[in-house]
């Protein structure tokens, strides 16, 4: 069921969304050759605990750590690691922040050190499909218009967009209704109402969309070994311009 959200729920999820920002804003400050993702995942809890939150991801499904930290070719769901990030890398941390009963979501992909023109290009373009798609996530549009504004710019730049993950509405859960597409049709699916709150968060891939699982049956990676970049932001559906809750 959809549910939409009170003043008060969204103030809640607001304050869990500022929170959200300013970790990633200290993460940036730490990605660099030699940092280990595990490393980042111990800086969060910290950081989560002296601000009053926690993590919520942590714990789900049987899901142990605070953070996701998808390198390189591992499209999300990564387990932190204390393998040393190197020199070109990509490092994607995806963290859900629950702070007093609000609820924000947000990934970012990280350049490791100075990366390649063509990584550069990957993360943009990823990047640029997120903000696109977040100018059609208005009351009276609908989920397809989401969908299709990432696809077509992302498969314009020849880049393939993840489908066997989505984004999602979320609230009193992290995971709620409706199943936000990155791909679809224009005038095509659910119609966005104000009140609403949703993660859009396109997976991009340099090569195929497809994804295979690793063995910890978390782990999503590129079927061809190819780069895939994300970025995710927990937005409000509004009469007007959409609510970036999680803006940096």
């Amino acid at each position: 069921m959809i549910t939409i959200k009170s003043e008060r729920e969204i103030e809640l999820m607001h304050e869990a969304g500022k929170l959200l920002a300013a970790c990633h804003r200290e993460i940036a400050k730490l990605i660099k050759p030699g940092i280990t993702s595990n490393e980042i995942e111990h800086f969060v809890e910290k950081y989560l605990a002296k601000h009053g939150a926690t993590p919520e991801q942590k714990g789900y499904q049987g899901y142990k750590y605070a953070t996701c930290a998808s390198v390189n070719d591992e499209i999300c769901h990564g387990f932190p690691s204390d393998k040393p990030l190197k020199e070109g890398d990509i490092v994607t941390i995806d963290m859900v922040v629950n702070l007093n009963g609000g609820l924000a979501d947000s990934a970012w992909t990280y350049a490791v050190g100075e990366v390649s023109e063509e990584t550069k290009h990957l993360l943009a373009v990823t990047k640029n499909a997120l903000y696109k798609a977040i100018e059609q996530a208005r009351a009276g549009n609908r989920l397809g218009d989401i969908g299709h504004a990432i696809q077509s710019y992302v498969e314009g730049e020849q880049y393939s967009v993840v489908r066997d993950f989505t984004g999602h509405g979320i609230g009193k859960k992290m995971h709620e209704e409706p199943t936000v597409l990155h791909y679809g049709k224009p005038g095509k699916g659910l119609r966005l109402k104000e009140g609403m709150v949703i993660t859009i968060e396109p997976m991009v891939n340099a090569g195929s969309w497809y994804s295979k699982m690793d063995d910890n049956s978390w782990t999503a990676r590129t079927v061809d070994g190819k780069l895939s970049a994300q970025y995710e932001h927990t937005i409000v559906i509004t009469k007007d311009a959409p609510i970036i809750l999680t803006e940096h």
